[in-house]
């Protein structure tokens, strides 16, 4: 059933997901934990740090679906988002520069593709705390959690680039006050930017940008630092994501972009 089957690689600050278009047919063994892992695997698939599932929606412009690389439907993807604006240009659901809302795993937001930049509005901060209850390590200054649609930690350090990311990033992750685990974010100052690096619940390791993760860190700075106006973060790709809190709801700036479409031909599971 995915032989011939269409894909579109894309990548958002090089948090990398595959695409496939469902409006027209069931996903099938897309939804499978087993097909995605094969999918999502960098050596023998396509590789990904997700599945992106583009589905028609009776109210707004489409929907979407993300699926971690373990096969979990996550609740929120910012960069799968952001890259979900792009291909609903390029495959002519939505007009260049129009804006348009879109429902996820949680809820309806805006979006829009103008210029060669995808802006996407994001889900309220909720539940947000400038502290919170781990001890901290050397380097560290605090640590904050807020839920960006899905939950986040914010670890305020010296120097991000000195952070075990994996180590750290795992420990908290599973800490025991995180019924469901959560993101980890790391970030410190950078010249007039901040740099973050991020953990990822599902993916099990480092990504090279997280979306939702940028909104929370953002908010924690705001908390900890009094920042205002848009917050320009610097993903561990180098690629800049914008974060602006002015409208109803946050919205993230940034890097929604085609890398090329390609045809399934054999994917070999469970090795």
């Amino acid at each position: 059933m995915l032989a011939g089957k269409t894909f579109w690689k894309m990548t958002g600050s090089g948090n990398d997901f595959v695409f496939f278009d469902v409006r027209d047919q069931p996903p099938g063994p897309l939804e499978s934990a087993a097909v995605i892992g094969a999918l999502c695997d960098r050596r023998r698939g396509v590789g990904a740090d997700g599945v992106v599932l583009l589905e028609r929606d009776p109210v707004h412009a489409y929907g979407i679906r993300y699926f971690n690389r373990d096969g979990s439907l996550a609740e929120f993807c910012g960069n799968a988002s952001l890259c979900s604006v792009r291909l609903a240009v390029e495959l002519g659901v939505v007009d260049n520069g129009s804006r348009f809302t879109f429902m996820t795993s949680s809820g309806a937001i805006p979006g829009q593709y103008e210029a060669g930049q995808a802006q996407v509005g994001m889900p309220a901060v909720a539940d947000a705390a400038a502290t919170f209850g781990a001890p901290l390590e050397p380097g560290e200054s605090a640590i904050g959690y807020a839920r960006v649609g899905v939950p986040h930690l914010v670890v305020a350090c010296g120097d991000v680039d000195a952070v075990d990311v994996e180590g750290r990033g795992r420990a908290l992750r599973h800490h025991p006050q995180l019924a469901a685990g959560a993101n980890v974010n790391f970030v410190s100052r950078r010249g007039q930017d901040w740099t973050y690096r991020t953990y990822e619940r599902g993916v099990e390791e480092e990504t090279l940008a997280c979306g939702s993760g940028s909104v929370a860190t953002a908010a924690m700075l705001r908390e900890w630092k009094g920042e205002t106006g848009p917050i320009r973060l610097i993903t561990r790709s180098g690629a800049p994501l914008v974060v602006n809190f002015d409208g109803e709801r946050p919205t993230v700036s940034g890097e929604g972009r085609l890398v090329f479409q390609g045809h399934l031909r054999e994917i070999q599971l469970g090795v």
